[in-house]
């Protein structure tokens, strides 16, 4: 990769986080929140209703790796269903080097459906590793699951900020790594809860049918951004963002 902001010069995925320690920023009343999205030059979220198939393997290195910084990974329903989550962070080498720097081998998968449609033959419900823990609105029963599995119902819309409430009160997190989709990103900048944002821009133009932005709901307010990095590899450019406060 190659560092164009705020010091130009060569780098690695690794050399990028190895200082990266959102889980020693936490609010007082909720987790520090980061979101890692991707878009393509014509601002599309997704390929066919993937936005796995946007990015490159240098993409899918960062996304990886950026979940191992954080006590939690937070996705909505209609991620969960086009790419079938497996176990959040699969490699053992990276489990250990978790519990080296404080935190638990596996992240908290926790997943926003308000209807409780969820693939549960999955690999996320199926491996019999980590937990997930489920908001929901909806009073449908669940399967049992390999993987263990909890469920905390609320009366009404979800509201993110209770979520992430109840994260740092009841779960202990300190840090959620918010990977969409496009709603539930949404939903957490009008909240204004995003502390950073690691944007891939993927140099492809796709055109044909319209697909969500990386922001999708209601109209908020403009948010301005502060840009603190910028890295590029092969036209794909991965920026870094954070709130002007």
């Amino acid at each position: 990769m190659r560092r164009l902001l705020p010091q130009p010069g060569e780098t690695t995925v690794d050399e990028l986080l190895a200082g990266y320690r959102p889980f020693e920023q936490a609010h007082a009343d909720r987790p520090f929140v980061a979101a890692n999205m991707i878009t393509t030059l014509d601002g599309r979220a997704s390929i066919r209703g993937r936005s796995k198939d946007l990015g490159s393997e240098v993409d899918s290195e960062f996304l990886l790796k950026l979940r191992h910084r954080f006590d939690a990974v937070m996705v909505g329903a209609g991620t969960i269903r086009a790419e079938r989550y497996g176990r959040i962070v699969s490699d053992p080498g990276a489990r250990a080097r978790r519990q080296e720097i404080g935190l638990s081998a596996d992240p908290l998968a926790v997943i926003v459906s308000g209807t409780l449609e969820l693939p549960f033959d999955a690999s996320l419900f199926t491996c019999g590793e980590g937990r997930v823990l489920v908001f929901t609105s909806s009073g449908r029963p669940v399967p049992e699951t390999a993987t263990e599995l909890l469920v905390e119902r609320v009366d009404g819309p979800i509201s993110v900020t209770a979520v992430l409430e109840h994260l740092a009160r009841e779960c202990g997190v300190r840090a959620v790594l918010c990977e969409g989709g496009p709603r539930l990103f949404g939903q957490l900048e009008a909240a204004g809860a995003v502390d950073d944002l690691f944007l891939t821009t993927s140099p492809e133009l796709i055109g044909g049918e319209p697909s969500p932005r990386i922001l999708e709901g209601p109209l908020i307010e403009p948010s301005l951004k502060r840009l603190d990095e910028l890295l590029e590899h092969e036209g794909e450019l991965f920026a870094r963002y954070r709130p002007r406060r």
